[in-house]
């Protein structure tokens, strides 16, 4: 078993790395070459912790196994961030564990790969301004894979903790982008691409602050009861997803459906668009990928680091 230690990952796997990756699981689950297997994911009753199981198979990329993992919101006091995670690897031919890779750096950075996917297929043509709603530790991540795989000029942001804004523009300033903190109405009608990225269980966005040309990604709702946007924000828009039947149990657009106001004919897999089956943005003013982060991404990454580490020398083997 090759083992890849979290204080390697950083030096190994890249955002364009990570996108090149995304990308190819959501074409290989489009053309039905990979799927996702059931998502176990429980309160565990300690320390507030939410704890699970992501897991899959890609048969293009003969990537088998899980994540596991999940928020412990008290971890400041341990020094540490609120997401912890490790990604298990086996062997699809024989079932022995092959690896076992640092999740967390690589949960940041393919959940920021998703949503900048999403953006590629599906943002609005000529967008120039970036809307940030959330400023927790995975927006950075989200703002600079919008910002290198985009060609944004300006980034605007609100939080429901204005003091954690300075991350934003902290961010922002790094990447050589003007910031500025506005109301929710304004990103609404100001954003051409905006990415929610909070821990919400209840709507923030709501329909009437969106107008013009939009494209949404909906990164922060990966669990029954989390919610981001109006339903009736999300029954205006054509709406995109990494897997359907995860968006309506436990993604964003779970809320809509339990409304009766979307069904799931009307949730279209961003892989689809990918490999040609489907048009993407078309005439419609509103995009929504929710993007509810399946296990086949966590595979996808970690593999590449494997790779990438075995290559050089980093990754340690141990018999087990």
């Amino acid at each position: 078993m090759w083992v890849v230690p979290e204080s390697e990952i950083a030096g190994l796997m890249t955002p364009e790395a990570a996108f090149d990756a995304v990308e190819a699981v959501f074409a290989a689950m489009a053309r039905g070459d990979a799927y996702n297997f059931p998502v176990v994911r429980e309160a565990i009753g300690h320390e507030d912790a939410l704890y699970g199981f992501k897991g899959g198979f890609d048969a293009s990329g003969l990537a088998l196994g899980l994540k596991a993992g999940g928020y412990w919101p008290n971890n400041q006091k341990h020094d540490l961030i609120n997401h912890q995670s490790t990604v298990f690897l086996f062997d699809p031919d024989t079932g022995r564990v092959s690896a076992a890779v640092g999740g967390n750096l690589l949960t940041a950075l393919r959940t920021a790969a998703a949503s900048a996917v999403s953006s590629k297929y599906l943002a609005p043509k000529g967008a120039r301004v970036l809307g940030m709603v959330g400023a927790g530790h995975q927006s950075a991540f989200q703002m600079r894979a919008a910002i290198r795989f985009g060609n944004f000029e300006k980034v605007i942001g609100w939080n429901p903790h204005p003091e954690m804004l300075s991350r934003l523009a902290d961010t922002a300033a790094e990447l050589g982008l003007p910031f500025e903190a506005v109301a929710l109405d304004r990103l609404g009608s100001e954003a051409d691409v905006i990415i929610s990225i909070t821990s919400s269980f209840a709507p923030i966005l709501l329909s009437d602050h969106v107008k013009g040309p939009t494209h949404i990604a909906a990164m922060g709702t990966d669990t029954k009861g989390k919610q981001e946007l109006d339903p009736a924000l999300v029954a205006r828009a054509r709406l995109f997803t990494d897997e359907i039947s995860q968006s309506l149990s436990i993604g964003e657009f779970q809320h809509a459906a339990a409304q009766k106001m979307i069904s799931a004919e009307e949730v279209t897999a961003l892989g689809k668009v990918i490999i040609g089956d489907h048009e993407g943005r078309g005439d419609a003013e509103i995009t929504i990928f929710d993007g509810t982060g399946v296990g086949l991404q966590d595979l996808a990454v970690a593999a590449a680091v494997v790779d990438l580490a075995r290559g050089k020398g980093i990754a340690t083997e141990m018999a087990i």
